[in-house]
């Protein structure tokens, strides 16, 4: 199981990121378009007058059980170790063990 700081942290990171998606979004568009060097450079200091913590690169997936952040399955949701005990618990249909 994860630390609670570190889950609560992930969706801080993610109100934060919904929060800003539309002024970032029409930052980064309005910066694509032909201007001068001064206009871009605004719009380039008012994304970066933004949270650090408001740009999507900075969520990590999580297991939803356990909120492990590594070896997560994008599919279930899952951490590798959680998936794997509930196929053998047979909580997930369709899902076939491995045996070789």
């Amino acid at each position: 199981m994860a630390k609670k700081s570190l889950i609560q942290r992930e969706k801080k990171r993610k109100k934060l990121e919904e929060k800003y998606y539309s002024i970032r979004r029409s930052s980064k568009k309005e910066i694509s378009l032909p201007l001068s060097l001064s206009d871009k450079r605004e719009i380039q200091e008012k994304l970066q007058s933004l949270p650090r913590n408001s740009a999507p690169t900075r969520l990590h997936r999580r297991c939803f059980l356990t909120g492990r952040p590594r070896a997560n399955y994008r599919d279930f949701g899952l951490s590798g170790h959680i998936l794997r005990e509930m196929v053998y618990a047979c909580l997930l249909p369709g899902a076939t063990r491995s045996s070789w």
